[in-house]
């Protein structure tokens, strides 16, 4: 599956701590497209470094933050259930719903991360 909505960016401050940012703005009915895109996102990452997702000041190798939001900038609540795999999304109103995800990671993760990202992110 090509990502399609969600296009990332990189970024790294000043301490060499790097984040891979993503953000999507869909119609209502692309909103299960865009969740299907996240979840593929963190089904992957939470597969290939099982056990590791949490704050790598605790010695993680990766962790995300999800932040959905309806038009109106209500929170719409999103969560991974990564033993089953799947993004629970609550339903979204009418309109806009926006996503924004965020990975930090180490550096073993990011090279893993890129190179899966060159294989599955829309040129």
């Amino acid at each position: 599956m090509t990502l399609e909505y969600l296009i990332f960016d990189y970024c790294e401050d000043e301490h060499g701590i790097g984040n891979w940012d993503a953000m999507a703005s869909v119609s209502e009915e692309r909103v299960p497209a865009m969740a299907t895109e996240i979840e593929q996102v963190l089904r992957w990452a939470s597969q290939e470094f099982p056990g590791s997702q949490y704050g790598l000041d605790d010695g993680g190798d990766w962790d995300y933050d999800l932040q959905v939001l309806t038009e109106g900038g209500q929170p719409l609540p999103a969560s991974f259930d990564s033993g089953s795999g799947k993004l629970l999304l609550a339903p979204p109103p009418a309109g806009r719903t926006t996503a924004t995800l965020s990975l930090a990671g180490s550096t073993q993760f990011f090279a893993a991360f890129t190179t899966w990202l060159s294989e599955n992110q829309e040129n």
